[in-house]
């Protein structure tokens, strides 16, 4: 157990110095880019083709293991199934990050900061996740399985 808490630390580390170096943490650097019709900033579109690249060879590579390195199974999704759950979701995101320049992992990184919108994004988001699964276990009688 230690190992992998040792290993989500560092992965978690990594991606926030990534996020502070890149600037992603910014949230006019994030609005920069979704306003096409303006002063548009390309940089967080290198900053995606970066992750992609390094998921693609990451991705196949992980494939070719038997198990993960430290211990388990891998938990992947059984079916490509598109519902109004994943639509609704994606839509969420894409709102609140175009709306308030923040996604929840640079968010959670800017928050180091107190910057009070920072902190007020996190407290609507944390709540929502709340709220959400508060709904899906009145809803089904049951908690809300999640992948972790």
């Amino acid at each position: 157990m230690t190992r992998r808490l040792v290993a989500a630390f560092v992965a978690g580390a990594v991606f926030a110095v990534g996020l502070a170096i890149s600037g992603m943490t910014d949230p006019a650097k994030v609005l920069g880019f979704l306003d096409v019709t303006g002063a548009w900033d390309p940089s967080l579109a290198l900053v995606m083709a970066g992750a992609v690249g390094v998921h693609f060879f990451a991705a196949r590579w992980a494939k070719s293991l038997k198990s993960p390195i430290l211990g388990g199974n891998f938990d992947l999704p059984k079916d490509g199934a598109i519902d109004r759950r994943l639509v609704g979701g994606a839509a969420l995101f894409g709102l609140g990050w175009g709306a308030a320049g923040y996604c929840p992992g640079p968010a959670v990184v800017a928050s180091v900061g107190l910057a009070p919108t920072t902190c007020l994004f996190l407290l609507s988001m944390i709540t929502a996740i709340w709220l959400v699964r508060l709904g899906a276990r009145r809803g089904a009688g049951a908690p809300m399985k999640t992948r972790s």
